[in-house]
């Protein structure tokens, strides 16, 4: 028992000691390189949030700094909120899952007063049931999916643009994390059945290390039961998350599939070419990260360089086990896409470009 205990110690020691040389080597990264601060602009913007922190809290922070005048409104009080304030554009995130049935009737309202409205679409393309209608009630339509542009424009919206995502580096960033979230492998997300597939072939190797698989429907793995004390059910607040990609040695991602069916509301089968929120929120944690590829990846990550990209189990299988045994690179890999990440990726960065689009606009009229 003294050995066991006696273990113990040195092995949080060493963990303790890994965990602290890595922050402060990435608090260096962030006082390099803590990104630029766009330029204020002249302009009453209201903006409607879709209720998910983890995007709403980093657009809201930055358009603070991006405005002169930030108003924030629920979306079942657009209307009201804006005849009161009269705005001179509104942003809406999204008009998914929580939007009132009534928000295409504020909308027209709000158009009606002469007010420039905005929409950006973060959920495509799993959704283009619904964002077909959407689009054609807009003056200005941004789209974080590049298959989704031309599909747009096809409907009628004139104004169509296309906005990656990004991350707010305020909620998700390197931090030393409480006892119990250091794993050797970690993937957040729902079950969907690509990813289902790939842990069914993956498991044999996934339970030989500290592995942690966070979601809803993990149910449908064929090895459940070999899986399930890796598994914690449901979801998890954004803070939990940033705690767990920081406390990783490798964090997997692999993207959803874009089929319609149980999961998807795509019967426009529109194929999806962009990378995910959790591709910048996991750089932005400073972990090194495995992932499936888009064909936009390389616009925004050198694959090899900021992180590591899979084809087949065989070879997510074989990249885990080498880059579990080599800690400097996954270090460097972690460094290099935390800084790839501060400099282009936040919203501060991203947001003056769909300012710039409303301007134009403005200006035009």
């Amino acid at each position: 028992m003294k050995a066991k205990i006696k273990q113990e110690r040195k092995q949080g020691y060493r963990d303790g000691y890994r965990q602290g040389y890595h922050l402060g080597l990435c608090e260096a990264v962030k006082r390099l390189n803590p990104g630029t601060a766009g330029v204020r602009r002249p302009l009453k913007l209201m903006y409607v949030p879709q209720g998910f922190d983890a995007i709403d809290a980093g657009v809201t922070e930055a358009l603070a700094g991006l405005v002169t005048e930030l108003i924030v409104c629920p979306s079942h009080a657009m209307l009201e909120t804006a005849a009161r304030e009269s705005p001179e554009a509104v942003l809406v995130m999204n008009g998914l899952h929580v939007f009132p049935d009534n928000h295409l009737e504020q909308i027209e309202g709000i158009r009606r007063r002469g007010i420039s409205t905005a929409i950006w679409f973060v959920d495509d393309p799993y959704f283009t049931e619904d964002t077909a209608v959407l689009c054609r009630h807009y003056d200005h339509v941004f789209t974080h999916e590049l298959g989704c542009l031309e599909f747009y424009r096809s409907l009628g919206a004139e104004s169509v643009h296309y906005l990656p995502l990004c991350v707010n580096p305020g909620m998700f960033n390197p931090r030393r994390t409480p006892p119990g979230y250091g794993y050797d492998i970690v993937f957040i997300g729902n079950a969907f059945f690509n990813r289902t597939e790939l842990f069914d072939r993956l498991a044999p190797m996934l339970i030989r290390h500290r592995t942690l698989i966070v979601g809803g429907f993990w149910e449908r793995l064929k090895s459940f039961d070999t899986l399930s004390p890796f598994i914690h059910k449901g979801f998890i607040p954004p803070e939990d998350t940033a705690c767990y990609y920081s406390g990783a040695k490798i964090v997997i991602n692999i993207h959803r599939p874009w089929d319609a069916g149980q999961d998807n509301r795509n019967s426009y089968q529109i194929p999806a070419r962009s990378i995910n929120p959790r591709t910048y929120e996991i750089s932005a944690c400073g972990a090194m990260q495995i992932t499936d590829v888009r064909e936009d990846l390389a616009n925004h990550y050198r694959p090899g360089y900021d992180l590591e990209t899979f084809g087949s189990p065989e070879e997510l299988e074989s990249k885990i086990e080498y880059y579990l045994k080599h800690e400097e690179k996954r270090r460097n890999f972690a460094l290099r896409a935390l800084r790839t990440t501060l400099l282009n990726h936040t919203f501060a960065a991203r947001l003056p470009r769909l300012l710039d689009v409303i301007d134009e606009a403005r200006t035009r009229h």
